[in-house]
């Protein structure tokens, strides 16, 4: 019988998802897989197939005793990775050390983290391992009226947000995603999209009562490709930042279009910001639900936060404040 050798704990289990930024995954990858054996990287390398193969690849190989996670992708599959994570129950999260080798199209973790997008300076950063322990997300939803949950590290967003979100996903799955394809949908989706009739609890209060144009509830404070929706996120303080834009006129979206990127969003009349440990959201009409840039579900939503418990690899010129 051979005999099972137990796992480094040296070794690396990289994730790639080959389809990631347009196929970029694919393309960088031989490059990218070249440059960690140079650097000495002692790695295991796994490929996604299709959506949310990275969560059962992720838990399969934490059960084997991989503690070391690479992602080689973007936002959609760092956040299954999480899952991966969060779903195991071999060993608590915070014994997993992740980073990033990003190749997506909007890498708004990476932004929040100082993770650079040239692959071999990325690749510096995770050999450096400078740890930060951050807090996660998790979320409650509907879909196909069955309850589902989902963890997320970044940001969620609901209603138009949730919107420009999916119309941007399906152009990605079309081999037609870039930068800008979020930016031109913010506006593109505006003549597409109903108010809906929502009534929004913060750690047991009533925060709102009335019609919803956006929400977003985040850790960090970067999505869509570099907009600042929760411009004052602190990756481990326990709360979530909670941006809420009540009803809002075609009008206005474009006006004020350019504070999605300044964070300035705070003297909108029609925005209030918000921090809270748990959000309750239910609706009369659905509002849809988009956690990490992934498309999920719709109301009624229930946000829990799990404080400090995640570690991750930043770069060097990250500060938490």
């Amino acid at each position: 019988m051979t005999e099972i050798l137990p796992i480094s704990p040296q070794k690396w289990l990289v994730v790639v998802n080959p389809n990631a930024g347009n196929k970029k995954g694919e393309k960088e990858w031989p490059r990218i897989c070249r440059y960690l054996q140079q650097q000495g990287f002692d790695t295991q390398c796994v490929f996604t197939t299709g959506r949310n193969h990275a969560i059962s690849l992720t838990s399969e190989h934490i059960k084997e005793g991989y503690r070391n996670i690479a992602v080689v992708g973007g936002d959609g599959t760092l956040n299954e990775v999480l899952n991966g994570i969060f779903l195991q129950q071999a060993v608590h999260p915070t014994d997993i050390l992740l980073g990033m080798i990003p190749v997506g199209t909007g890498n708004d973790w990476c932004r929040m983290f100082a993770i650079p997008f040239d692959y071999k300076k990325a690749v510096n950063v995770l050999r450096q391992k400078r740890p930060f322990i951050q807090d996660v997300g998790k979320v409650s939803y509907y879909k196909h009226d069955q309850l589902q949950i989902r963890y997320f590290m970044n940001v969620a967003g609901m209603g138009y947000d949730a919107l420009v979100a999916k119309r941007t996903n399906l152009l990605k799955e079309q081999g037609k995603g870039n930068p800008l394809a979020y930016l031109y949908f913010v506006f593109a989706s505006l003549f597409q999209y109903k108010f809906a009739e929502g009534v929004i609890e913060m750690d047991n209060n009533i925060i709102f009562r009335g019609e919803i144009f956006s929400m977003n509830a985040g850790i960090c404070r970067f999505s869509g490709g570099g907009m600042k929706q929760v411009p004052n996120a602190i990756p481990d303080d326990g709360l979530f930042d909670f941006t809420l834009i009540r009803k809002a006129t075609k009008w206005m979206v474009v006006r004020y279009a350019n504070r999605l990127y300044s964070g300035k969003l705070a003297d909108i009349p029609i925005v209030s910001m918000h921090q809270g440990k748990t959000i309750r959201i239910r609706s009369t009409g659905r509002i849809y639900l988009e956690a990490d840039g992934e498309s999920l579900g719709h109301t009624p939503f229930v946000y829990e936060i799990i404080p400090r418990s995640l570690k991750v690899i930043v770069g060097p010129e990250f500060t938490n404040r």
